[in-house]
């Protein structure tokens, strides 16, 4: 049917062609995630500095919101496992380098060498990196986690450097309530860097425990000489115990690690650090060395990927891994970071980088967990008097096959 009047649709088409003009206009959805959600592992103090960084991060990063959801290490694993596992979970965990063997085995995760951009891992310090099956599968923010020989410099002015000097100035400091050394001596963890410094480890590079061996036995029978027979430590030395009396200056020395130091200084604590003396075989300890770092979830879309790595690489830079640094006792990972004024001027990291030199790096593979439990037991017969240390590495090596061939099946 023919219209009766032009002008309308004169009108009409105007108003067609306005609507296609302002459709035109309309701004397209960004593509990539609106929200990154990070589960992680972090003291309250590593949890504020995160905050404050991505607080910078999303104020550069508008209509972008990161969200970080605290866990401790045992439940950050297994809530992702589950998570993961149906399809599900934040985009990017973060925590401890160990936690990336089961993970990774399970296929929960990205293989960030093939993810990430090439080259980005040349960033990073010598030990920084775990490869488990041909791939790595974190980006360290951190390195450390290593125990060195925290001394009270009240009591004791200069650190110990050999066995002799250590038992010197232990039992120079062992009278009037005090003790000259406290340590945990019920964890494997505290156990590792005389094992090591004896010639031995707890597994080889197939992953088979290596625990009945004379390097063993000479680590047992020299810690439990300092507890027992040498009476520089107190008869308990639980990791609580020797805690609570090196910071009440009942303690002249302790064995601890970087996330104790600044509960030390805020003690008052006069704190001195240095690797762990010489023992009387000429070697130094090995302790173990390990990495703290950001893995992706390998449910990760494709249109979210970008963005997720825009912010893994901005969390392990220089600016984000030197701030409040020193405060928290943190060596960064980043080799820029590394090697800035604001760490190597400070004396307890610039100690710190010297202990986490003489270390080993902690194996990431899923048999590590069996490990460190069949070690525990052994470990505290032999402190508690109740196991010869040939027996109790004999019984842990037993223990840690069985469990490794359950593991398996």
């Amino acid at each position: 049917m023919r219209s009766s009047n032009p002008s309308s649709r004169l009108l009409a088409l105007v108003l067609s062609a306005l609507a296609l003009v302002s459709c035109a206009k309309t701004p397209k959805k960004a593509s990539g995630p609106q929200e990154i959600v990070l589960w992680m592992q972090m003291d309250p103090a590593e949890r504020t500095r995160l905050d404050s960084t991505l607080v910078r991060y999303m104020a550069a990063h508008p209509g972008l919101k990161v969200t970080a959801v605290p866990y401790d290490t045992e439940n950050l694993r297994q809530q992702f496992q589950t998570a993961a596992a149906g399809g599900a979970g934040p985009q990017l965990i973060f925590g401890p380098s160990d936690q990336v063997g089961p993970l990774s085995l399970l296929q929960l995760l990205k293989p960030l060498d093939e993810t990430l951009p090439q080259g980005f891992f040349d960033r990073f310090v010598p030990q920084a990196l775990d490869t488990l099956n041909g791939h790595l599968w974190a980006a360290p923010d951190q390195v450390g986690n290593h125990l060195m020989l925290c001394y009270n410099k009240a009591l004791v002015p200069e650190a110990p450097t050999t066995h002799e000097a250590f038992l010197r100035a232990a039992k120079a400091n062992t009278r009037d309530g005090r003790y000259g050394f406290a340590m945990n001596v019920t964890e494997p963890y505290w156990l590792a860097p005389f094992l090591g410094g004896f010639g031995g480890w707890v597994m080889d590079a197939q992953g088979t425990p290596t625990l009945d061996t004379p390097a063993m036995a000479q680590a047992l029978e020299y810690l439990a000489g300092l507890k027992n027979r040498e009476g520089i430590m107190p008869k308990e030395s639980d990791y609580q115990i020797a805690e609570t009396l090196f910071k009440e200056g009942k303690a002249a020395m302790i064995i601890n690690g970087p996330w104790s130091w600044a509960g030390y200084r805020a003690a008052g604590i006069d704190l001195g650090i240095a690797p762990i003396w010489t023992l009387p075989n000429g070697e130094r300890a090995h302790p173990m060395t390990a990495s703290k770092g950001y893995s992706i979830n390998a449910n990760v879309k494709d249109d979210e990927l970008p963005a997720v790595i825009e912010l893994v690489t901005y969390l392990t830079s220089p600016e984000a891994t030197l701030k409040d640094a020193t405060t928290l006792g943190i060596l960064p990972s980043h080799k820029d970071a590394w090697a800035a004024p604001a760490i190597q001027n400070d004396p307890i990291l610039k100690a710190s980088q010297g202990g986490y030199a003489l270390g080993r790096r902690m194996p990431v593979r899923p048999e590590m967990r069996v490990i460190w439990d069949t070690m525990r037991p052994g470990l505290q017969k032999v402190m508690n008097g109740s196991a010869t240390a040939t027996a109790a590495a004999a019984e842990m090596q037993k223990a840690a096959v069985e469990q490794i061939a359950g593991m398996k099946q």
